[in-house]
């Protein structure tokens, strides 16, 4: 049997911070507008920093505008509150992010809550979601939107698809279901009470899993010939006491099943920095006026 194609999200994320950059140059050339976007990080979680540290180099590399605001763990969340509201007010800011989670003591719904939805470049104001849900124009999930850039490119024409989403968050899941149902797949999302699970899994000519379980998914869930994107990135003990990264697909399992699925990592990640760049070059001229 041959071997899944691997859907290169590296590849794929390059050439989308290419074609940013061009959009960030000419905007600043015709319009005098550079894009900004707003990084708030609280308290020192390893991965959260190493992630912002990212987003703050890539966005400066298109010739964006960058601040990373780092508050300590012990942060109130009125101060953090206070924080983003200057940032809406900020008229060189066009995308605010507060990396999560957050410490236990902040509220991440209130903290969402006070974003301007015309400044939430991560898609998770009630506003954005409402907006994605009636098919009205929305700052959308930045993984779920860089998901449906890579199916698009290797599926082509999306209308008619059986399509699978296992897991259900505000996310991931929920948005990825209403991205495949505008583009006119016939959807299905499935969950940790989904019954016989591997049985929904294989209707899927388009599988995305986004649980959080490593390697969940089995090559004998998966029909013959499907796209599977894996979002999962699961930390795995290695014989030599080190660890390993893995998605919630047995990748192994499914490459010889499948047309072609997505690696972990280098499949879906690099996609979502590169969205978030494109999301707030897209506020940015939202907040201007400037049609796309």
């Amino acid at each position: 049997m041959s071997q899944a194609g691997i859907i290169d999200g590296k590849a794929y994320a390059a050439k989308l911070r290419e074609d940013v950059t061009a959009e960030v140059a000419r905007l600043k050339a015709e319009h005098g507008l550079t894009p900004g976007l707003a990084v708030v990080l609280v308290g020192e979680d390893p991965a959260s920093q190493v992630y912002v540290r990212s987003k703050g180099e890539q966005t400066l590399a298109a010739g964006m505008h960058s601040e990373t605001h780092r508050l300590p763990a012990e942060t109130t969340q009125a101060e953090l509150l206070s924080l983003v509201e200057r940032l809406n007010d900020d008229p060189a800011i066009h995308g605010v992010l507060v990396q999560f989670p957050v410490p236990d003591h902040m509220s991440q719904n209130t903290i969402v809550a006070a974003i301007s939805p015309d400044k939430d470049v991560d898609g998770l104001t009630v506003t954005n979601a409402g907006r994605l849900a009636s098919g009205l124009p929305a700052l959308t999930a930045c993984t779920p939107a860089g998901c449906m850039l890579l199916l698009k490119d290797v599926v082509g024409d999306l209308r008619g698809k059986r399509a699978v989403v296992i897991g259900r968050s505000n996310l991931m899941g929920k948005p990825m279901a209403q991205l495949l149902l505008a583009a006119d797949c016939t959807v299905t999302i499935a969950h940790s009470r989904t019954q016989d699970l591997p049985a929904v899994c294989r209707e899927a000519d388009i599988l995305v899993a986004a649980v959080g379980r490593p390697q969940m998914v089995k090559g004998d869930w998966i029909k013959p010939g499907a796209v599977v994107i894996d979002v999962g990135v699961n930390r795995i003990p290695k014989d030599d006491g080190k660890t390993r990264l893995v998605g919630d697909v047995d990748f192994e399992e499914a490459k010889a099943v499948a047309s072609a699925i997505t690696p972990v990592p280098g499949g879906v990640g690099p996609m979502t920095i590169a969205m978030l760049l494109a999301n707030t070059v897209t506020a940015a001229k939202r907040l201007n006026g400037i049609a796309d």
